[in-house]
């Protein structure tokens, strides 16, 4: 089975590389954020036509995750159990013999804002949720732009972004008390020295000179991270006209 994770930046504006990604990639199952819609604004039947399922939890303007996939979508939740929260961050769901979630961690701002307190106090929400989804013992794959750059081998340029936000000290200890549950960064876990980027600002030609960081990730129950085969972060979509600023990021597993 193949998962791929993409921050499209826009459902409605990505649309037409997004399902011309699906058509090429065969994708078994995808987890999308920042829709930025509605869920009767989103494009339901142009994955339907496809032969994909949908389960959507969308807002107005801003955030907005989906899971999409080939196979039916069960036991759908949304939202982070506990946490009282305005914002459409969190899609969990059961495919197959798999627990799938789409998340969009908030990017947080500037340090020390209250949106970046914001950040953190969604992540130790998560946190507990995280530990319980392991009781379950299940082959568990958490997908998402999670706004943080783990480790200074996954930014460009480690001393210019030191302590800045998506770098900052707090924001990967709280990503590093996941990993300690017991999950894995799949990507890391394969290649442990590889410098490979997934998110590319729009500004200054950024791509092009690959000035990159790392903040899409997938963090995977010790049943999952086992069947892991590769993690490839799929670069052609960035490099269309009128991309989003996030290249998708693809899982296999056995």
């Amino acid at each position: 089975m193949r998962i791929a994770t993409w921050n499209v930046n826009s459902i409605r504006t990505r649309l037409e590389h997004v399902t011309k990604w699906l058509q090429e990639t065969q994708i078994d199952v995808l987890l999308l954020q920042e829709l930025k819609c509605q869920n009767h604004d989103f494009p339901e039947e142009s994955f339907s036509d496809l032969g994909y399922n949908t389960a959507i939890f969308g807002q107005k303007t801003y955030n907005g995750v989906a899971i999409i996939s080939k196979k039916p979508i069960e036991d759908i939740q949304l939202n982070v159990p506990n946490f009282k929260d305005e914002q459409a961050r969190y899609i969990e769901a059961v495919i197959g013999n798999k627990r799938v979630v789409s998340i969009y961690v908030p990017n947080g701002s500037e340090v020390g804002s209250e949106k970046y307190h914001y950040k953190l106090c969604f992540l130790s929400a998560l946190k507990k949720h995280m530990k319980h989804l392991l009781t379950y013992k299940e082959e568990l794959i958490i997908g998402g732009d999670f706004n943080i750059a783990p480790d200074d081998l996954d930014v460009y340029d480690a001393a210019k972004w030191k302590d800045r936000i998506l770098c900052s000290v707090p924001e990967r200890l709280k990503l590093s008390e996941l990993l300690n549950l017991g999950y894995s960064d799949a990507f890391r876990a394969l290649y442990p020295y590889e410098k490979c980027f997934t998110w590319w600002d729009y500004r200054a030609g950024s791509f092009q000179q690959n000035k990159g960081m790392r903040i899409d990730h997938f963090l995977l129950s010790p049943e999952a991270i086992d069947k892991t085969q590769s993690v490839v972060v799929d670069a052609e979509p960035r490099a269309l006209d009128k991309p989003s600023d996030h290249a998708p990021v693809i899982l296999e597993l056995t």
